[in-house]
């Protein structure tokens, strides 16, 4: 996978990063950095072009996801998590996944079909996923959601869907409303870097 690394400082974390549509792997580096820069990187490009823009997997219209193709990639990014973890010499168990988009809904679905793959995950403006999620324990692992009240492409209602979901399943879940639409703001990001240094 088309990817970019950074080594984290000692006795940090790797944030894994999952841009959003049209991104690529430089995306959200200078926002990871801003949320904690200590911190090493493992930044993915999305393998799926739709009309030339990266995605994470397909979909057959906004919002409606080819669920059969998500679970395909979850398997691809979780084995390179392992190839990159072994090549890199980090340890997996301490990423940080972080994505935006459409990378937060990868990011949302690896953690509802690979329980414990991620024990902290900020997901800026994801959706549901996934309209059947097995039984699952979510316990020990920590999400932070950042919506938009006034997202055109992610519901409210979608936004506390997820939150739900996570939540029942086991998940410590912060979500943080911001009166802004789908694109990300600063405010929401130090949100974010507040809620991450508090699990320190």
């Amino acid at each position: 996978m088309i990817h970019y690394y950074k080594k984290a400082e000692e006795g940090k974390k790797t944030f894994l990063l999952l841009h959003g549509t049209g991104g690529d792997e430089m995306d959200l580096v200078p926002l990871a950095n801003m949320v904690d820069k200590a911190n090493g990187i493992l930044s993915i490009r999305g393998a799926v072009s739709e009309n030339g823009m990266n995605r994470f997997f397909r979909r057959f219209s906004e919002g409606v996801f080819d669920e059969d193709d998500i679970r395909l990639r979850s398997d691809e990014i979780s084995d390179f998590i392992l190839e990159a973890s072994e090549k890199y010499g980090f340890d997996p168990a301490d990423l940080i996944a972080l994505g935006y988009s459409n990378g937060a809904n990868m990011i949302a679905a690896m953690l509802l079909l690979k329980a414990g793959i991620f024990r902290q995950a900020i997901l800026y403006h994801p959706m549901v996923p996934l309209s059947q999620a097995g039984d699952i324990s979510l316990d020990g692992t920590s999400v932070f959601i950042g919506a938009g009240t006034n997202d055109p492409i992610v519901t409210g209602e979608n936004s506390k869907g997820l939150y739900e979901l996570l939540k029942k399943n086991g998940a410590d879940v912060t979500i943080s409303w911001f009166d802004k639409g789908h694109s990300l703001t600063k405010e929401e990001v130090l949100a974010s870097r507040e809620w991450i240094l508090s699990l320190y």
